[in-house]
């Protein structure tokens, strides 16, 4: 194993905390940050003062910690350690997190203003102090997110990836454009007038526009038209363009953005109209859906309704060029019933999360090096998965590991003639999923197949929809959950008739049953026949389909019904044990009031507590006489860190839970969840030592959480190049090495 490997393989018990740095202070601290506040409990004289664990200053806020994120995000289009088409790929993901931010929270915070709603979260702040925070901090990362891009952009054009401003093209060039756009877009674009006889158009969620100013040549009369940019054109047209099968690919690649083409070429949409000027906008909608399940009668029906409802959600963002004069962006103003503060000036292009365009380009040596996923030892074989779980337990750390052992998990159990039914929770399941064939199949088999689909999955919605369709055209019994509570367990329970008896089989795990996303975030698997967990499955999947009221399980920790208790448990014996006690978080959110007090409680007794959150932290470490102990750390690198694991030491004897569920109330409260232990004793040394170790020795993309609410990135701190570990380049390297494993091809 290498020196790096060695270093970081150290004992999860080992301390790792770096070496103090004044940090930057940004706004989000400006805005949250606040004195604390002692307050005395009792008048006896030698009885030290308790703390009001209640501050609001001793908490983050929800909404600028997920902007914080977006900040980390949005940094590593700058981190040269990643290739070029890499880095853009950053600021696509930015772009689209920020659509989704605006379309969900920003818009629940200004439905909370309308209506008056004072209700303030755990850190003080009031909806509306929550969006003028939002309003100064985005406004700054926009213009972070235009330089980024400006500074790309170059690098593009040195690597002979060339994006040309249509001002300028030569007129050969723009005369073939011109072909281009009367044979490709012209017949698909639609003008709409805006004057007394034609109504403000409707203007579509995240659609690109063009608000085009006409002079009537005859009258000498003003007149504003829209005109959309279709979301089915290419947003960067080629000068030259090549069939998909051509073996000679093009060693330089031009392009114009799609909005120019169709500014230059307006005469043709407005024949005897001078064109004055035209100017990009974009619009983002409230697109958070209310559905009130009690009403439904049929739920299916009632999400579709839903989903065209969203079309029309009220405008929370108006993005345009900031060349835009005043006059035409008070008119959009005023008929998208918006104000200033919804207002985002853009000094670049709009919406570039389609720089996803460009990191298509067949440019290999500009993008990360391929890696495929691996196989772990006992799956070596052509052996029954059912026979390989008779003797043990499987682990799959995804995408170090391959995600195809869970899909053949739900084939093989299709075409067993000795499987009598498939029971399983779908949430995300992404575009062609083979689970869902898989499930069809066994239907088609005669087996008994039952799939709990979630219609509620944000941003899913249709295509869960299309799926649970096909699967109830197949004869599965598929059902839409509890009321009132979304399904986000990732659970499938196989039940097989065999010599000696009805046994049961069980895949659980951290992350979707999506193959197209189990490539890109890290997640965990368990494949287990462990009677007390399959007994808990069962009871768990009566619960979900027909009247059961479970309250207790022996294994499960299932939320909402025990997860909260279960987890304060094991806070509270680790505090028992004072500066004994240890734990360990590894989740994408840490929002819960309530279990950030009883973490800041463990802190005080003196329990060593790290965490590993990848987004959203509300709990400040590093308070004095608060959250010393405490220690929070957030990765972002090529794959999004996605597991959910909790680890107490239990005097020597450590619990490790992995399941699906973040410290948030929705997740605690209102949703279905599952937890579970690892019991096995070489899978749980392997999480403690080989997993969650390794992401606590990060150094180079970790960033540390500072109790102003910043972060500091550990590779500016790393001065010793032994300590120098990226952990996802870690478990791609080490991981075969490790557990003997080989790839195979997905």
């Amino acid at each position: 194993m290498s020196e790096e490997a060695n270093v970081a393989a150290a004992t999860i018990t080992a301390n790792g905390h770096p070496k103090s740095t004044e940090a930057e202070r940004d706004s989000q601290a400006e805005a949250t940050l606040k004195s604390a506040e002692v307050v005395a409990a009792t008048d006896e004289p030698k009885q030290e003062p308790l703390i009001d664990l209640s501050n609001p200053s001793f908490y983050i806020n929800r909404e600028l910690s997920a902007i914080e994120f977006n900040r980390r995000v949005l940094n590593e289009a700058v981190n040269t350690t990643h290739p070029l088409l890499e880095r853009l790929k950053y600021i696509a993901i930015f772009g689209s997190n920020m659509d989704e931010f605006f379309m969900v929270r920003v818009s629940g915070l200004k439905q909370q203003v309308k209506l008056g709603i004072e209700k303030r979260p755990a850190d003080g702040l009031s909806p509306r102090e929550q969006l003028v925070a939002i309003h100064r901090i985005i406004t700054r990362l926009v213009e972070n997110q235009t330089t980024y891009w400006r500074e790309l952009s170059q690098e593009l054009e040195e690597n002979d990836i060339i994006i040309l401003d249509y001002k300028t093209i030569g007129s050969s060039r723009k005369k073939k454009l011109r072909n281009f756009f009367e044979d490709e877009i012209f017949p698909v674009l639609t003008p709409l007038a805006f004057d007394p006889g034609h109504p403000f158009p409707h203007i579509s969620n995240l659609s690109l526009n063009l608000a085009v100013m006409l002079r009537d040549q005859e009258k000498g009369e003003i007149h504003f038209a829209r005109v959309k940019v279709p979301g089915a054109l290419p947003r960067l047209v080629p000068l030259k363009r090549y069939a998909p099968d051509d073996l000679v690919l093009p060693s330089v690649h031009k392009f114009v953005w799609v909005e120019q083409l169709i500014a230059d070429n307006l005469d043709r949409l407005f024949p005897g109209m001078e064109i004055v000027a035209a100017y990009p906008f974009r619009i983002t909608r409230n697109t958070d859906m209310e559905v009130q399940e009690e009403e439904a009668d049929d739920l299916l029906l009632t999400i579709e309704s839903s989903l065209r409802q969203r079309h029309f959600g009220n405008v929370v963002r108006l993005e345009v060029n900031e060349e835009m004069p005043d006059s035409i962006l008070e008119m959009l103003i005023r008929n998208l019933a918006i104000d200033s503060h919804d207002v985002y000036a853009v000094d670049g292009p709009l919406g570039l999360s389609c720089l996803w365009e460009l990191h298509k380009l067949f440019r290999p040596e500009l993008k990360d090096e391929p890696y495929h996923p691996k196989l772990p030892l006992p799956l070596h074989t052509a052996e029954s998965i059912f026979h390989i779980l008779q003797r043990q337990d499987v682990l799959l750390h995804r995408p170090y590991d391959s995600f195809q052992p869970v899909i053949d998990f739900i084939d093989e159990a299709a075409a067993d003639a000795a499987v009598l039914a498939i029971k399983i929770t779908l949430y995300r399941v992404g575009p062609n999923p083979p689970i869902v064939q898989a499930l069809i199949k066994a239907r088609e088999n005669g087996k008994q197949v039952a799939a709990l689909v979630e219609l509620k999955a944000r941003f899913d919605e249709e295509s869960n929809i299309e799926w649970a369709r096909a699967l109830e055209n197949a004869g599965v019994h598929v059902v839409y959950g509890l009321i009132g509570l979304k399904t986000h367990a990732k659970t499938c329970l196989v039940v097989r008739r065999e010599r000696d008896g009805i046994r049961r089989y069980l895949h659980l795990a951290t992350g979707n049953y999506n193959a197209s996303t189990s490539r890109l975030y890290t997640d965990l698997d368990l494949l287990t026949s462990n009677e007390q967990l399959c007994a808990d499955a069962s009871e768990l999947f009566n619960q979900l389909t027909g009247y059961s009221k479970q309250k207790a399980y022996r294994k499960f920790l299932v939320a909402p019904v025990s997860l909260r208790s279960e987890m304060m448990r094991h806070i509270e014996n680790e505090m028992a044990l004072g500066d004994e006690g240890h734990i360990v978080i590894v989740c994408n959110a840490l929002v819960d009031a309530q279990m950030i007090r009883a973490l800041y409680r463990a802190s005080q007794a003196g329990v060593k507590i790290e965490g590993v959150v990848r987004g959203i932290c509300c709990l400040r470490p590093g308070i004095p006489d608060v959250s010393d102990n405490i220690r929070i750390v957030s990765i972002v690198g090529r794959y999004l860190e996605h597991p959910r694991i909790y680890y107490f030491g239990n005097d020597g004897n450590p619990t490790v839970l992995i399941g699906s569920a973040d410290l948030m109330p929705r997740n605690i409260d209102r949703r279905v969840e599952v937890v579970f232990p690892i019991e096995d004793d070489a899978l749980k040394a392997e999480i403690i030592d080989h997993i969650v170790a390794i992401k606590l020795q990060d150094t180079l993309q970790a960033h540390e959480l500072q109790s102003d609410g910043s972060y500091v990135w550990l590779r500016d701190q790393v001065d010793d190049e032994a300590k120098a570990l990226d952990s996802q380049t870690w478990f791609m390297q080490e991981r075969p090495l490790m557990h003997h494993v080989r790839s195979i091809d997905m």
